[in-house]
């Protein structure tokens, strides 16, 4: 079984959801099927259906979840040594030296990344391209969408 590094926050975001559907999310699919066959023929019945339907999704990702949790590799940034090289975990301040614009990315794990939320998971080619760099390095870096330079303003161990 093959650790997956995860940050603090991510964890705490896992066992959350896995509260929420252990204690809420369950219960309420199990009261969903049972009102849904008080309605007799389960065959002709679109509710039971898409109840256990329901059902079968949320015990999949309870046991995805618990994987997860079972595989982490809690990694906090925080307690580690800060000296502007780019980790796991660490948040990177860029500025795109194509476009001027600047941009910061939380380096963390395959669970807990959400480029919408600047979560970049590090064996993304950008997550590739930063870890081991440090603060004023200037970075060349090949993505799906084509060559992109950077320099890391920046590095923060939050």
């Amino acid at each position: 079984m093959e650790k997956e590094p995860i940050t603090v926050i991510g964890l705490e975001k896992l066992k959350k959801e896995l509260i929420f559907l252990k204690e809420n999310k369950r219960p309420e699919i199990v009261a969903a099927i049972s009102e849904a066959r008080s309605h007799g023929d389960l065959k002709e019945n679109a509710e039971y259906h898409a109840a256990k339907e329901q059902q079968s999704y949320n015990e999949g990702r309870i046991q995805e979840v618990e994987d997860i949790i079972a595989r982490a590799n809690v990694i906090d940034v925080t307690k580690l040594n800060n000296d502007g090289k780019v980790i796991f975990g660490s948040t990177v301040y860029l500025q795109n030296l194509d476009t001027n614009e600047k941009i910061d990315y939380k380096i963390v794990g395959k669970d807990e990344a959400d480029l919408n939320k600047k979560l970049i998971y590090f064996k993304s080619p950008i997550g590739k391209g930063l870890i081991g760099k440090n603060k004023k390095d200037l970075v060349e870096i090949k993505t799906p969408a084509g060559v992109k330079n950077f320099e890391i303003i920046n590095v923060k161990y939050v």
